[in-house]
């Protein structure tokens, strides 16, 4: 489960935009391995507030390692887009060794993308959803059908389409695989998203609530066809962390 930084943790002041997108590295420029990743630059610029307030961020920090430096890299969002997110993730995409980092981002005119970074910038990324204040909610990224290559899902308008999407990171794009309706992971208002991934008996399984939030969902994915199990009753968010813990 991923929570969002209460606002009383954000920075005071918003830096001021460079230009749109510009990279600014500060220490060794040359380094391997992304070790950390957080938002930065908190701004207002997008008036939606999913997640519990009006504040979203417009920078995404990178801390890069290699044998001998430590660097820090920031990716400066344009004006007209945000991370509407609870937190970036590391997470192999390509399957290289190496963590690349999943984050939501969003055009204030067409909505949230899932989108993969690394120290070069954006190198993939879903198609936004289409519309202003429309928002996807992460479910996790694994290999989920065992054929090499590594699939991320979302909950696509956790609040009105509820739909878990699938799409496959191979030769460099993101290429959309399968779509299962009936599912959610987020409230508006909450400051988390709920459920996950888990590898309870060899086979990962997205867990996420019913659509109308009755029920604990576990879904897997064997490349062509979805196994949709009902594991009980959705009471609170501890339903959905006993299902993780595979309890």
């Amino acid at each position: 489960m991923a929570r969002r930084l209460p606002s009383r943790l954000l920075p005071r002041l918003v830096r001021r935009a460079w230009l749109a997108a510009c990279l600014v590295v500060s220490g060794a420029a040359a380094a391997e391995t992304i070790v950390e990743a957080r938002y930065a630059e908190p701004t207002t610029r997008y008036a939606h507030g999913i997640l519990g307030d009006a504040i979203e961020w417009g920078a995404l920090e990178l801390v890069i390692e290699d044998a001998a430096n430590r660097t820090t890299l920031k990716i400066r969002l344009p004006k007209d887009r945000v991370f509407e997110d609870v937190a970036p993730r590391l997470a192999d995409v390509d399957g290289d060794g190496f963590p690349e980092v999943v984050v939501v981002e969003t055009q204030i005119d067409t909505g949230a993308q899932l989108a993969i970074y690394d120290e070069t910038g954006k190198i993939a990324a879903t198609p936004h959803i289409g519309r202003a204040n429309r928002w996807l909610a992460p479910v996790g990224v694994a290999d989920l059908d065992g054929d090499g290559f590594v699939e991320l899902a979302y909950i696509d308008r956790p609040h009105l389409a509820k739909t878990l999407r699938i799409w496959r990171f191979r030769d460099g794009a993101l290429m959309h695989v399968a779509d299962q309706p009936g599912l959610t992971n987020h409230r508006i208002g909450e400051r988390d998203i709920g459920g996950g991934l888990r590898l309870c008996d060899d086979t990962p399984e997205m867990i996420t609530a019913s659509a109308d939030w009755t029920r604990v969902i576990a879904t897997s994915f064997d490349g062509t066809a979805f196994t949709v199990r009902d594991l009980g009753p959705h009471k609170s968010r501890q339903s959905l962390n006993a299902a993780l813990s595979c309890n």
